[in-house]
Order: structure tokens, then sequence, then C-alpha cells
């Protein structure tokens, strides 16, 4: 296990003016429990929360997206799989571009254009327009995930970087559940453009908790845009097979998580359930189960090792996913609280896990990490749509059931690997 030290890969001191150089030497982390610290988690928080409902309230408005403009399940996905799949790419870049302009300014540029995009989408009211937002979002959302896994490393002490993640995660946790809860009740009496609106307000607020709270850097050293240096990091990354196997693993969990969710709205609509759009809305509340996991688990894996916390994390979502093949309205609203719980809790020990081992290029490792995780997202989350067209929802589950059980065995070799080491 690499000891927890900041990036080596900032400027050396000698480089640098003398208070800079002071301060990459005496590092200035901000300890857990302190003021800074709260601010931090709250501006984290709030950020995570901005983010994950930006992205994620199209998704119980998938039937209706369907209905209103003759889609398929797999074709009304691409209201998500377009944003994700141009986020995984855009990431990449962006995690160069922070290394130059700083990690705060960009995340509160990123929050702030994917707000004024989505309340745009209301102009937009066309299928084709609506997709055209949608991907636009995908390279402005993408300056906030891999930056505040960065900022993370840099700027909290280790013992309670796994704490601060976890709360970060949470704000993506509620965030995501308030955003699909909104969307599905609003849509139901004011349509998609009501619910769009109301998000894209909420996204502004964030933005201004974010800025308002977040504390300046005070361990990053700006440094000129270096492709050829970012691009050595990224191969020393992908050279390393324990960070193959985290960023395999956020694939195939994101994949996972993604496909159920983007395509439950379709199973509580039909027969059995015959549910309303607010009410399948409302089967977002099982993200609380997310709040809470991200942040006990992260804490949990201090105490008795990433490995086999993050293998339970994935267990549970795996367990979770097969109780909702159940034809009880209440055994798929609990599988969806487990494997909710799951995945939360095994995303923020991998992603903490990603950031402690890179030592150098962290934010280039943490936008690989978040690039196969947005990849499973957009790849899994709209591939599996097919199953659902043609076979219906057991062998959609199967197939999630698959990757899932990939991702456990993966779980186990990076635990092992890990003890040896």
């Amino acid at each position: 296990m690499p000891p927890a030290v900041p990036p080596p890969d900032s400027a050396p001191a000698s480089a640098l003016p003398p208070a800079a150089a002071r301060a990459a030497a005496t590092p200035r982390q901000i300890g857990r429990g302190t003021p800074a610290f709260w601010r931090a988690v709250v501006a984290l928080f709030a950020s995570g929360f901005s983010t994950f409902s930006l992205l994620y309230f199209v998704q119980p408005l998938l039937p209706l997206f369907a209905e209103d403009f003759g889609l398929s399940p797999a074709g009304s996905s691409l209201a998500i799989s377009l944003t994700t799949a141009v986020l995984a790419v855009a990431m990449l870049a962006v995690s160069m571009v922070s290394e130059r302009l700083g990690r705060r300014p960009l995340m509160a540029a990123s929050l702030l254009s994917s707000a004024a995009l989505t309340t745009a989408m209301v102009l937009f009211p066309q299928w084709p327009s609506l997709l055209v937002m949608r991907t636009l979002m995908g390279v402005t959302l993408s300056g906030l995930p891999a930056v505040a896994m960065a900022y993370v490393g840099e700027e909290i002490e280790p013992r309670a970087a796994g704490l601060a993640m976890g709360l970060y995660i949470g704000g993506s946790a509620i965030g995501g559940m308030s955003g699909r809860l909104l969307a599905g009740v609003i849509a139901e009496y004011h349509g998609w453009q009501g619910a769009a609106l109301t998000i894209g307000l909420i996204g502004f607020a964030g933005t201004a908790l974010f800025w308002r709270m977040l504390p300046p850097s005070r361990n990053f050293q700006p440094r000129p845009l270096n492709v050829r240096g970012a691009l050595g990091n990224f191969r020393i990354h992908l050279c390393n097979p324990a960070m193959l196997r985290l960023f395999a693993q956020g694939f195939l969990i994101m994949g996972g998580f993604v496909a159920v969710y983007n395509y439950i709205g379709f199973r509580l609509l039909g027969a059995p359930f015959f549910l309303g759009h607010a009410v399948v809305g409302m089967v977002s509340i099982v993200y609380l189960a997310g709040i809470f996991s991200s942040a006990w688990m992260g804490d949990l894996a201090a105490r008795h090792g990433r490995g086999r916390v993050m293998t339970a994390g994935v267990l549970l979502q795996l367990a979770g996913t097969l109780l909702t093949l159940s034809a009880s309205l209440w055994l798929v609203v609990l599988g969806m609280a487990i494997l909710t719980f799951g995945f939360f809790g095994a995303h923020s020990i991998c992603s903490t896990w990603v950031a402690r081992l890179a030592r150098q290029g962290r934010a280039q490792a943490t936008s690989l990490y978040l690039f196969g995780y947005y990849c499973g997202s957009a790849l899994i989350g709209m591939g599996v749509g097919y199953a659902l067209d043609l076979a219906g929802w057991g062998l959609f589950i199967g197939m999630v059931a698959v990757l899932l059980a990939l991702a456990l065995a993966n779980a186990v070799i990076q635990t092992r690997r890990d003890t040896a080491s």
C-alpha cells in the first residue's frame, strides 16, 4: 500500500518562488473536525448534489420520452448515455486543464454552465435539440468529478480523506435522489419541461453555495499545460495492474447500477405494478441508503481494510439487483435500496483507493477511473436495454447480474493482491 502523501508530481520547490517553496516543503492539509474541514465538506456535498441532480434527473423521464417521441426504452436512454459517454472522454482533457487553471474555479464553472444548459432545455422541446443539450452537458459536467477527487487528495489530510470523499459521494447520492424524485413528481403535472426548469434553478443555487464555502487550494501549484507529461502519467497508471483493476471495477459497478435505474421506471409503470410517474419518481427515496453507506463504508474501510469492505458492497449490489425480479412491489423497492447501499459504499472506497494509490499524476489517475466509471454508465446502461426490448426484465437482470459477478471476482482479486503487497 503506497504511503499517504501529497502528490509528488508538482513542481520542485527549488523552481518555485520562496513563499511557494515553503508551502511545497510543508504542505498544510485540512485536518478532520476543523472549521475548514466542515466548510470543504459542505461545499463538496453541494457540488455532488448539484452535479448528479443535473446529470440524472432525466432517468424517471425516459418513459415519457419514449411515449412523446416514439422511442424504444433503449433509444430513450440516449438522454443519459450520450451525456455520460461525452463526460467520460472530456474528463481526460479536463484533468490536464485543471493542473493549469486550478481546482476551485474549474469546478465552479462546471456547475454554472451545466445549470444554464439544463434551464435552456425548456426552450428546445424537440428530441434532437434535447440530445444536443445533453451532449454539451457531458462537456460541462466533466469539470467537477475528477477535479473534486484530486482536491480531496491534495487538500484533506489522509485520515480524513475517506470521510470527505464519502460525504461528497453522499451529496451525489442525495442529488441523484432529489433530481429523480422532483423530476418524476413535477413531470406528472407540468411535463418534462417543468422538471428541467426546476432542476436547472437548483443547480444555480448549488453553484452559489459551493463557491461561498469551499476553502481555496493550499497545496495546489499551478503548472503550464504539459500534454506530454499528462500522457506520461496516463501511461504510468495504465501500466499499473492495481489501477487497472480499480478502473475496471468502476466500469462494472456503475454500469450495473445505472442500467437498473435507467429502466426500473418501465418495469414499475407496466404490469403487474401500473404505478404513475410521480410514484415511480418517489422510488428514488431509496437513494438515502447511498447517502449513509458512502460515508459509513468509507470510514469503515479505514479500520477493517478497503478490499474487504468494497467486496461486501459489490455483493450487496448484486443481491439487491436480483431482488428486483420479484413480483412484490415491496421486495423490488427493498432490492433498489440494497443495491444502492452497496453501490455507493463500493464506489466511495474504490475512488478513494485510486486517489491514494496514485504516486504522481493524481488528476490523471482519478480521470481514468471516472472514464471507466462513466463508460460503464453509457455502454452498459444503454446496451443491456436491448435485452429489455427483446426479452423483458428477466433477461435484462440476468445480464446485469453477470456483470456484477465479474465485479465481485475483481474485488476479491484486488483485495488479495493488496494484502500480499
